[in-house]
């Protein structure tokens, strides 16, 4: 009987940066986050903090003004939400309008599967925009995010 003959050698070069996944430019910041670092959250601060801190170091943190919005209840004057926000290394982006109609897909999506909010939420307008820009969210709401955005790279609790 005859034997195959061996396979040619594969071009290995484990530590070249070409065959590594590539990884998020930016991480969004979801507001929950913030919202545990700003309020000094008893159960969740610290592991917000740390995410923060990990992230920070592979690229940008980022927020848009969904955010923003979703965060400045907190506040009475916009110049104590600034001042709040001043400690953390934020970068602003502003909605893509390819976000726009991707979180409008995500909540006819929500529609269809017999949701009852009449409009989009602020988590679709989240979840698209740093799809759209191939970015990672961090965020504690994971079921929104992963049902709406399966593609979408989450730093979230294990």
């Amino acid at each position: 009987m005859k034997s195959l003959p061996d396979p040619p050698p594969e071009a290995r070069e484990p530590s070249a940066r070409y065959l590594l996944p590539p990884r998020p430019s930016a991480t969004l910041v979801d507001s929950c986050v913030l919202i545990d670092v700003l309020a000094d959250d008893p159960r969740w601060a610290e592991w917000s903090l740390s995410q923060l801190e990990t992230c920070a170091q592979q690229g940008p943190l980022v927020i848009n003004p969904i955010i923003l919005a979703e965060i400045s209840p907190r506040f009475e004057r916009a110049a104590d939400l600034e001042a709040a926000l001043q400690g953390l290394p934020l970068q602003r982006d502003a909605l893509p309008w390819d976000a726009a109609f991707l979180a409008g897909q995500a909540f006819k999506v929500y529609r269809q599967l017999q949701g009852s909010k009449t409009s989009p939420m602020p988590d679709f307008y989240i979840g698209a925009h740093a799809l759209i820009n191939g970015w990672q969210l961090l965020t504690r709401d994971v079921a929104r995010y992963r049902s709406y955005f399966p593609r979408l790279t989450l730093v979230v609790p294990q």
